[in-house]
């Protein structure tokens, strides 16, 4: 546990997840991730491709979760509510 600036306490929460069935491969958590967290990837086929060829072929993935600093941002910036995070 730590604490903000303003003496509140806070628990960081670290990345854990990216549900590749929500992620629409965008890159917003990409551009605010300051620490090589994560990663664009060929999506998972599952066989039902609701995009077509054409789109959704990438999505987000978790790099090294080690070395997540907990700070959220990627979960502030998706639309998608892909992320699952869970303290240490």
């Amino acid at each position: 546990m730590g604490a903000t600036k303003g003496g509140k306490d806070w628990t960081p929460e670290y990345v854990v997840s990216i549900d590749h069935g929500r992620c629409i491969g965008c890159g917003r958590c990409f551009k605010v991730c300051g620490r090589s967290v994560l990663e664009l990837v060929e999506k998972p086929f599952d066989g039902d491709d609701e995009f077509g060829d054409d789109m959704g072929n990438k999505v987000m993935s978790v790099k090294d979760a080690d070395d997540c600093i907990g700070c959220g941002a990627c979960a502030r910036t998706c639309t998608k509510k892909c992320y699952t995070h869970a303290p240490a």
